[in-house]
């Protein structure tokens, strides 16, 4: 049998695999490892579907001359995964009142939800909130995709134009103690909401970045950052102020500062290496 993934002759030596399943299974921890997901399947050319693939996965391999098998980064399949739901949201608000009463149930087991469940389940609430009838608008859950698809086609853009904002955060951090002293607990709760919805999306950029860039050295701003942030949600939920607003200015805002720095900074890998 020859095997082909992505239209490249494979050197894979079966040992006991009887099945295409159990050469798949075998394949997963590598297809894991590199970043990437089973996105197809063709057993003699002939493409296996939602709806026969439990049967593609059950053949026999003697029976099996070519197994050519498709595979597409996450950041290819989260893109993919959200341009559907964009898609979603238009044939819900296209749907009457009826219509929308079993949408999320539907939708909630297609593979774009299935996807966003495990790599995105902040988005995948989200949805939930929208399509069931919820408290989130269809106008702000395309808002909010839109986002996230500019975080995709574009980090690097998406990443540099979030520069103003982390300033703003990081003087509203350095300013939080004088507002948990003047009684302003409202701007101090909303400073602490808009600084873990920038962190988020840091994060998220760096998720999309991380994979063509040199990394050397950055895991130490990110371990300290994430200790800081976990010693001032402590202190938070324990109505420690004085420590809520040290932590924030001396800490927080600095080191916010400097971990957004070292991900726009972070060289592309080839460069890295030629400078070696």
């Amino acid at each position: 049998m020859e095997i082909r993934i992505n239209g490249q002759i494979a050197d894979i030596v079966l040992d006991s695999e009887k099945t295409v399943g159990e050469i798949l299974a075998a394949l997963e921890q590598w297809l894991a490892n590199s970043g990437h997901r089973l996105s197809g399947l063709v057993l003699n050319g002939e493409a296996a579907n939602a709806g026969s693939l439990e049967a593609a996965f059950a053949h026999d391999i003697n029976i099996v001359k070519t197994l050519d098998i498709f595979t597409s980064s996450l950041a290819e399949l989260a893109a993919q995964s959200l341009v559907q739901i964009y898609r979603d949201i238009e044939e819900y608000e296209s749907l009457g009142f009826d219509g929308r009463q079993n949408f999320y149930e539907n939708w909630s087991e297609s593979p774009q939800a299935r996807f966003i469940t495990e790599q995105m389940p902040d988005l995948f609430t989200l949805c939930g909130r929208t399509f069931s009838g919820g408290d989130l608008s269809p106008q702000v859950l395309r808002a909010i995709t839109e986002e996230r698809l500019r975080e995709m086609d574009n980090p690097a853009g998406e990443f540099a134009s979030l520069e103003p904002l982390v300033n703003e955060v990081c003087g509203r951090l350095e300013d939080l103690p004088l507002d948990i002293q003047t009684g302003k607990d409202g701007q101090a709760a909303q400073t602490v909401q808009i600084f873990s919805s920038v962190a988020e999306k840091i994060f998220r950029i760096f998720n999309v970045l991380k994979a063509g860039r040199e990394q050397t050295g950055l895991s130490g701003n990110i371990s300290e950052f994430g200790t800081v942030v976990k010693e001032m949600m402590t202190a938070y939920q324990q109505h420690d102020t004085v420590m809520v607003g040290d932590l924030a200015e001396y800490e927080l805002a600095p080191r916010l500062r400097m971990l957004y720095t070292a991900i726009q900074n972070m060289p592309p890998v080839s460069a890295a290496v030629s400078g070696d």
